[in-house]
């Protein structure tokens, strides 16, 4: 799956999804009088300002690198996603801001079939857009698409929210607005997971312990000696990923020898795993 196309078909099929589904609840609003649909409408074409960032920034990360950015332009979906997060914590700001004012003034929602109906295909067009965005950022590892599912479900929730006001606001008053504070702090949890991959991935890296022992593995096919793999970094620039390590190999060895054994290594590493490889040699006597 090539992940510049990938991101620009998930972000085409949200704007067109999510512009429909603000046309269809704004109808319904207006017909019904609500106000909380009128909101969730709103809400929704949110999502198509994320989309559009998913597009741009897409299209940012694939360009090729150049002088000014020798390691490429990957980590621009990084910086789009940490704009998604902010976009996702100011809209939690406001569910929590308006359940906590609808509690206190003890407000009641009116609702009838129409807002059910357009409710529920609400809920079911926000998953499906949110599935196949996480399966799409699973498929090309690219953090701002799957930032952009949490958007999805962030408004699939807010359905549910709107739902739950339908079926129960005669009966308990104060639903919409527990239901809010829930959903509010979902959804910070979802900012928190975001912001936490994207920090992770520009601070950097520590390799998994997986990935260690294959490189290791790899290498004593090539060096029956134990070279002891140390300091090993893992460079994530999104588009294509860095691998840094140390080795030790005997002393007696000359430089010519040396820079075989580990150009054989940096080949066989980025043949079998994508990974650009830059090895640094120390004397097998030398302490860590």
């Amino acid at each position: 799956m090539n992940k510049t196309k990938a991101a620009y078909l998930e972000g085409t099929v949200s704007i067109i999804v999510n512009t429909l589904l603000f046309v269809l609840k704004m109808w319904a609003s207006m017909v019904t009088g609500s106000i909380a649909l009128a909101a969730d409408a709103w809400h929704t074409l949110s999502d198509s300002i994320s989309s559009i960032i998913v597009i741009i920034a897409a299209k940012l990360a694939g360009k090729k690198a150049d002088k000014e950015h020798p390691f490429g332009h990957g980590r621009w979906e990084q910086i789009a996603s940490l704009f998604i997060a902010v976009i996702l914590a100011i809209i939690a700001f406001g569910f929590m801001e308006s359940s906590i004012r609808h509690f206190i003034d003890k407000q009641k929602i009116e609702y009838g079939m129409l807002a059910i109906i357009v409710t529920i295909i609400s809920i079911v067009l926000k998953e499906l857009l949110a599935q196949y965005a996480f399966y799409v950022g699973r498929k090309t590892d690219n953090s701002n698409v799957r930032a952009d599912g949490w958007h999805h479900r962030s408004d699939a929730l807010s359905s549910v929210v709107v739902l739950a006001g339908i079926l129960f606001a005669k009966r308990f008053w104060w639903i919409d607005s527990v239901l809010g504070v829930i959903i509010t702090f979902m959804l910070f949890y979802a900012v928190f997971q975001i912001l936490k991959e994207d920090i992770t991935k520009i601070l950097g890296e520590e390799p998994g312990k997986d990935l260690i022992d294959k490189i290791t593995n790899e290498i004593k096919e090539i060096y029956n000696d134990d070279l002891n793999i140390h300091h090993v970094h893992l460079h994530n620039y999104t588009t294509h990923k860095e691998i840094t390590f140390h080795i030790r190999l005997r002393g007696n060895l000359t430089i010519g020898e040396a820079h075989k054994i580990t150009v054989e290594i940096e080949n066989r590493i980025e043949e079998k795993y994508g990974l650009i490889t830059t090895i640094h040699v120390e004397p097998l006597k030398a302490t860590i």
